[in-house]
């Protein structure tokens, strides 16, 4: 019988690229930017790039970066992606403390609160987690090994966190649909009681992140989506408190009110550590849109966008620090064809975004100059690739990031023939650990 050809689109692992990520250390030590296999990080407080070391022969990622995060306390960071590698590194030192092999591609990673569990999420929609107990700033960790938590049954998994106060993990998948999980006090042997699903979002759900404020410690968590919709639900009922409309927004400001096509999904959300302000990152919007947060109220409302001007600049990533007022962002992707830039991110930043009041004029959210970038021309050459770079690169990312969010997170339709030629040829075997 005879192969059926695979169209165009199918064999899409040849021209899928994956988004640049930024991670910011909780107390703004530290900014690390992920693109492709690199991984970058720069030292805010003392100045300069920091040099990653790694017992293990050969590169340190082999493929595509998918998540990247610091641990509560930034004692830990881990990336994971595309090559089935979880790194653990020492966020101080920067030596990787431990390397785990996953089964799957990874697409989500999670830290506990107490920093005791590492959580990663596989293309199978499978949560697994890693014990880190007696975790030494000095040692590294041997033999450590991850067990399944719990599992999504095929979907991919696209956001994984935990609570506010460490009781739950919470996971997003783009079959629209986000679980409440209790973590249980032994997740190696499995998180079989799930507390709720927070359902509403008519697209794949793409980010999460939690708001909190004195009065609501617990917290509220807050979920973008390709549907254009960023909601606010209570996790402990799975209850929809709120639901604010930004992709229609995002497309009027991009067509200058005029009637245009827009690729509106929300790429990532940030919040404030007083809970007041949301930052989105929308698709087709060259800048970021804040939300005003009313917990009390249990509300979400457009507060104001932000515009960046001076060059195709859509951000891939958001993050902040607990303690700062800064809000950083990276655009880029990799595997850029046609062009000499396959590793080369934008990074900008926004002042005044720990302001409670977004709306007063005395502390507007401003874009930052390079110049006025805290780690200046520096911090740039490292997390950027280049000081300067071309506006043509980021135009062409622009249309990167649409395709690469259309690769993971739209389902495919196939024909039962394609499917079984897809088995055949799949180059996902399991890796034994």
């Amino acid at each position: 019988m005879e192969e059926p050809a695979i169209e165009e689109g199918d064999n899409h692992r040849d021209v899928e690229v994956a988004p640049a990520l930024i991670s910011v250390h909780p107390d703004h030590k530290f900014i690390v930017v992920s693109i492709g296999s690199d991984l970058r990080v720069f030292d805010l407080q003392g100045g300069c790039s920091v040099t990653l070391v790694d017992d293990s022969s050969g590169p340190l990622h082999k493929d595509s970066i998918r998540a990247i995060r610091f641990g509560a306390e930034g004692k830990i960071f881990v990336s994971a992606g595309d090559d089935k590698l979880v790194k653990i590194w020492n966020a101080n030192s920067w030596h990787c403390i431990s390397t785990v092999c996953s089964e799957k591609r990874v697409s989500a990673v999670a830290i506990s609160k107490d920093g005791l569990f590492v959580c990663f999420a596989d293309k199978f929609g499978v949560v697994w987690a890693l014990n880190l107990d007696g975790f030494d700033e000095n040692q590294v960790l041997v033999d450590k090994k991850a067990a399944p938590v719990l599992a999504h049954y095929c979907s991919i998994i696209t956001s994984l966190e935990f609570s506010l106060d460490g009781r739950f993990i919470i996971s997003a998948d783009r079959d629209f649909k986000i679980r409440v999980s209790v973590f249980p006090k032994k997740p190696l042997d499995g998180a079989h009681e799930i507390q709720s699903f927070c359902l509403g979002h008519t697209e794949f759900v793409s980010c999460l992140a939690f708001v909190c404020a004195p009065d609501y410690p617990e917290g509220f968590l807050v979920s973008g989506s390709g549907d254009s919709t960023v909601r606010l639900w209570d996790i402990t009922s799975g209850s929809l408190l709120d639901t604010c409309e930004v992709g229609s927004q995002a497309g009027f400001l991009e067509s200058n009110g005029r009637e245009e096509e827009h690729y509106s999904a929300v790429i990532d959300l940030c919040t404030t550590p007083d809970g007041t302000l949301v930052a989105a990152a929308i698709q087709s919007l060259q800048g970021i849109m804040l939300l005003n947060c009313n917990l009390s109220a249990k509300s979400l409302s457009i507060a104001k966008v932000v515009s960046i001007t001076g060059g195709s600049f859509i951000p891939t990533s958001l993050g902040t620090a607990s303690c700062a007022e800064f809000l950083w962002m990276v655009t880029g992707v990799s595997t850029l064809h046609g062009l000499d830039s396959h590793s080369l991110a934008r990074v900008r930043v926004i002042s005044g975004f720990r302001i409670s009041s977004p709306d007063s004029v005395e502390h507007e959210p401003t874009m930052l100059e390079d110049d006025e970038i805290p780690g200046g021309e520096k911090l740039l050459e490292k997390l950027q690739g280049s000081v300067s770079i071309e506006n043509k690169v980021f135009s062409a990312a622009a249309e990167a990031v649409k395709m690469a969010m259309c690769n993971l997170l739209i389902k495919k339709q196939y024909s039962a023939d394609k499917r079984e030629f897809r088995k055949r040829t799949r180059n996902d075997k399991k890796i034994k650990q």
